[in-house]
């Protein structure tokens, strides 16, 4: 409104269209008073017994009353030495003179238009001035030198010039010599008032007010339907998310202005969408936090006991079986506490880190070369399909790809049977890499094919120590994958590929994307 409210007063000013106005009713006067000067001097000029011409009163009024009385201009005549001879406003009648005046104007209209009226007077007053022409007065027994535009014309020169009376109107005079055969026989004066400029400019301005009224009224109105339609909208967001921040109220339920469909509706998904992830995230980590709890309470518990009993056995065997269990449960927590720092740590780790060409080909065909060198006699070994270089090329964290590949490895190898094989092999399908890990165990119980990805899954082989995995690692390895964009599933190998045979041993995939 205010930025509106500066372009109209800036259109109202309007000084330079009022000056154009004012001269070009200056030209209007002059080139009038050119024309009654003419018939003055050719119809109202007398000639002496002497020769001498001189202005006749009686002639130059009636004539002037003739001229004048289209228009409504004043005419007043000055003879050379400045006597006023004539003056369209007295009429000489039956017994004197008649004075003609103005009417004034009419009372100004009550109601909504009187006070639009009042508005306007008030408003042009506020616009700067320009600068108030000279005053006009005029004296009871007035001469051609009480206006120095008269004095001008007796010297045989137009005058004109602008003036303002006590009640600031407008006079607008143009002075003209009356001449005959060159000679100055006296000087007329035109003038008339600048109601009709006035009205002109007040017309434009109502006008431009008339504009700025539609203007404004729809400013106002888009003013409230953006306010309705963004701001609250906005607020109502803000407020929310206000209020999931303090989380004082429990879940803060977000505005779903998803039907919007502009950005709005855009910030409304994307904020209903963060806040889902951020109460997961919170109940994950309360769930984890209780996992964590309960994982390290099973060995401080067996270690309390161990420590407890051995400080009243005396039986040295005893003991050393006591400090045994002791030193299993002391480094049972130190693999869950360094399992449990690396999950923790996972997220951020991975968000950090760039992306890099990684050949699954090469690094498969690299492990398989360092187990193989590891493995002892009896135990199950590892082998690989041939793998073309850079035909399984993807974009990922290698040394967490590595501990992907070898956490699976690791499991497979444990569950496989002495003697057993795992097998690895990668494969580039529909832009994808699938990374498969056959091996000859038991396999998984068909209702456990999901649980194992969860935290601290406990199923392990019978001949395994108990403890020797936190059960982290399927769980870390899930985060990784998804984090590459991919996924991760266990399925179990059946005899001859029927699900009614019998289980031959477990089967894990991986698929990421291609590079």
């Amino acid at each position: 409104m205010i930025a509106l409210g500066i372009l109209v007063g800036g259109l109202l000013y309007l000084g330079q269209y009022e000056d154009g106005l004012v001269e070009a009713e200056l030209d209007a006067l002059k080139t009038q008073g050119e024309i009654f000067a003419g018939a003055i001097g050719q119809g109202a000029v007398g000639t002496g017994a002497d020769g001498s011409q001189t202005l006749l009163p009686e002639v130059s009024r009636q004539l002037l009353r003739r001229l004048t009385e289209p228009t409504r201009t004043r005419a007043r005549l000055y003879d050379n030495n400045g006597t006023l001879v004539a003056d369209s406003r007295f009429l000489k009648g039956h017994g004197g003179s008649v004075e003609v005046e103005d009417l004034p104007p009419p009372e100004k209209s009550g109601g909504v238009m009187g006070l639009f009226e009042n508005g306007y007077e008030t408003l042009v007053t506020w616009l700067p001035a320009r600068g108030d022409p000279p005053p006009y007065m005029e004296r009871a027994n007035q001469t051609a030198f009480d206006y120095p535009e008269v004095t001008k014309a007796l010297s045989g020169e137009t005058g004109r010039k602008v003036r303002l009376t006590s009640d600031k109107a407008k006079v607008l005079i143009a002075a003209i010599p009356v001449q005959r055969f060159k000679q100055v026989m006296g000087a007329l004066m035109l003038t008339t008032g600048g109601a009709e400029i006035e009205l002109a400019v007040r017309d434009v301005r109502f006008g431009i007010l008339k504009v700025f009224a539609v203007a404004l009224a729809v400013t106002v109105l888009l003013s409230f339907y953006l306010a309705g339609t963004i701001a609250r909208p906005v607020r109502r967001l803000a407020e929310a998310a206000d209020q999931m921040r303090g989380g004082q109220q429990g879940r803060a339920a977000i505005p779903d202005f998803t039907r919007r469909r502009d950005e709005i509706g855009d910030l409304s998904v994307a904020l209903r969408d963060m806040t889902d992830a951020l109460w997961r995230r919170m109940e994950e980590i309360e769930n984890f936090a209780a996992d964590v709890a309960h994982e390290i309470k099973n060995p401080l518990t067996s270690l309390r006991s161990a420590v407890e009993t051995a400080a009243r056995v005396t039986d040295p065997d005893q003991q050393r079986r006591l400090m045994s269990i002791i030193q299993q449960d002391v480094m049972r927590m130190d693999r869950l506490i360094s399992d449990i720092s690396d999950a923790s740590r996972l997220d951020a780790e991975l968000a950090r880190a760039e992306l890099a060409p990684v050949d699954m080909g090469k690094l498969l065909d690299t492990l398989v070369q360092i187990e193989g060198a590891k493995a002892k006699d009896g135990e199950p070994g590892l082998t690989s399909d041939t793998f073309d270089p850079g035909a399984c090329v993807i974009n990922g964290i290698e040394g967490r790809l590595v501990q992907v590949i070898q956490n699976l490895v690791g499991n497979a190898l444990s569950f496989s049977p002495p003697g057993g094989i795992v097998h690895l092999s990668a494969t580039r399908q529909n832009g994808e890499i699938l990374i498969t890990i056959d091996d000859n165990g038991p396999g998984i119980p068909p209702e456990n094919l999901d649980s194992i990805f969860e935290r601290f899954y406990t199923q392990r082989p019978v001949a395994e120590a108990f403890g020797t995995h936190s059960g982290l690692g399927l769980s870390i390895s899930r985060q990784i994958i998804e984090a590459h964009g991919g996924n991760i599933v266990a399925t179990n190998r059946y005899e001859d590929g029927d699900e009614r045979g019998a289980i031959i041993g477990a089967r894990f995939e991986v698929r990421l994307p291609a590079a």
